[in-house]
């Protein structure tokens, strides 16, 4: 079964600054560009927001699981970094993503429950799995 997603939307401010729009979603509009010396670094990258959706996605899987099996959660913090390296042609790839997961657990949490959902989490994050498998890319420009 399809599931579209509400479309996100790119409108070119200035240089290669995008103003980036969400489909659905309140105040969901900020700016994305390319760091120096390309762009002005106005918001972040491509890369930096593939790393921030993964970190994200991870972040609430994780949390869905942890709450599911009766697991006190004070906070949860997570932290990201796309790593970048040339390819065989010479091009910049994201070559991996580092993800880490800091949960706070409200007073001493239940080891087997914790260590079920450190097991299978990732599986049920939907960005990860699609990633880590390849995402089928349809491209199509329509000049106006």
């Amino acid at each position: 079964m399809v599931s579209p997603m509400p479309k996100v939307t790119l409108e070119l401010r200035e240089g290669y600054a995008f103003r980036v729009g969400f489909e659905g979603v309140k105040d969901g509009t900020f700016l994305m560009d390319e760091p120096a010396p390309l762009g002005g670094q106005l918001g972040p990258n491509a890369s930096q927001m593939l790393a921030a959706a993964l970190a994200n996605c991870l972040s609430a899987s994780l949390l869905f699981c942890l709450r599911k099996g009766r697991v006190g959660v004070a906070g949860m913090e997570a932290e990201a970094e796309a790593v970048t390296e040339r390819n065989e042609d010479g091009l910049l790839r994201v070559s991996r993503v580092k993800v880490r997961l800091s949960p706070r657990f409200e007073g001493m949490p239940d080891e087997a429950r914790t260590k079920k959902c450190a097991e299978i989490f990732e599986r049920y994050c939907v960005v990860t799995a699609a990633v880590r498998e390849g995402i089928r890319v349809d491209v199509e420009l329509s000049p106006e």
